[in-house]
């Protein structure tokens, strides 16, 4: 058999014209006027509305959005780390303080909530005012 050989299983449907006079009436079951009634009518794809309402970025390659650091309080350096230990985004990922975002280590800024009674050594971390002022107080070191 041969592709020319082929016959289909079925007859092919007759597409029902409408709108060319017989018993289905003036209009046809088009309605009135309009773009909808006429012959060889065509409309926009409705997926062009979606893609009109996405945000269209501008400039060479795109500005990329920054990622806002991950807030840290005082108060939970005080739970999870001991007297004298070194405080910085490798260790706080390793205790599960923080975690990467889109595949990289976030900035980590430490605020003034809670008391600190250890000194403990901050390195690689932004900080308030007053955090760097509370850990200093406790003796212990920003680096």
């Amino acid at each position: 058999m041969q592709i020319q050989e082929l016959k289909p299983v079925h007859k092919r449907k007759k597409r029902k014209r409408i709108g060319r006079g017989g018993k289905k009436g003036s209009y046809s079951g088009r309605g009135v006027k309009g773009q909808k009634s006429r012959a060889g009518r065509r409309f926009q794809p409705v997926i062009r509305e979606l893609i009109k309402k996405y945000p269209k970025l501008r400039g060479y390659r795109f500005k990329r959005s920054k990622l806002k650091p991950v807030v840290l309080s005082i108060e939970i350096l005080e739970k999870k780390f001991k007297s004298g230990e070194i405080v910085n985004p490798k260790i706080l990922l390793e205790k599960g303080l923080i975690r990467k975002l889109k595949g990289k280590m976030p900035e980590i800024k430490i605020l003034s909530k809670g008391k600190l009674t250890k000194p403990l050594t901050v390195e690689g971390c932004l900080l308030s005012k007053k955090a760097k002022e509370i850990i200093e107080k406790s003796h212990g070191m920003v680096k």
